[in-house]
């Protein structure tokens, strides 16, 4: 409906500074992949910036008026 494509799903490796203080040597790697669900949900709500959904720039009285789960959609 969108005539578009859009991601859903994303991966990526973490840096190593993140995995140092999780204690693990140097020369590890670690992966990380997830549904990315922030971006269908920009969509729906209209929101352009992710820092409206996520972080110190969220809107609390859009929290509070939405509902946790929707069976209408």
């Amino acid at each position: 409906g969108l005539k578009k494509w859009v991601e859903v799903g994303n991966s990526g490796v973490f840096r190593p500074e993140l995995l140092l203080p999780m204690g693990l040597p140097e020369n590890v790697s670690v992966i990380a992949w997830g549904l990315s669900l922030e971006r269908p949900t920009m969509i729906k709500y209209g929101i352009n910036n992710i820092r409206e959904l996520v972080g110190h720039r969220v809107n609390l009285q859009m929290v509070y008026d939405s509902p946790l789960c929707r069976l209408d959609v």
